[in-house]
């Protein structure tokens, strides 16, 4: 099986997201933390591209809203 580079970016979306949540839950990445909050932006933003391309629209849909609550979270922090 040969992975395409939309694989790829899925792969990454899903290692950050997933990731990022089980340090949460073993307490050694806060909520709050920056590096959380960038984590599941940019997981969510690999997970939209994924989803666009294998025509996954309700997917996409909450993969986006992910992003935006990500985004907001970002800009109320500067």
């Amino acid at each position: 099986m040969q992975l395409n580079i939309v694989e790829i970016i899925g792969w990454i979306g899903a290692v950050l997201v997933t990731g990022s949540y089980f340090l949460n839950i073993q307490g050694k990445l806060d909520a709050k933390d920056a590096r959380y909050i960038w984590a599941n932006a940019i997981g969510g933003i690999c997970f939209v591209i994924n989803t666009y391309f294998h025509h996954a629209y309700p997917s996409m849909a909450v993969n986006i809203i992910w992003v935006l609550i990500a985004a907001i979270a970002i800009f109320r922090k500067k």
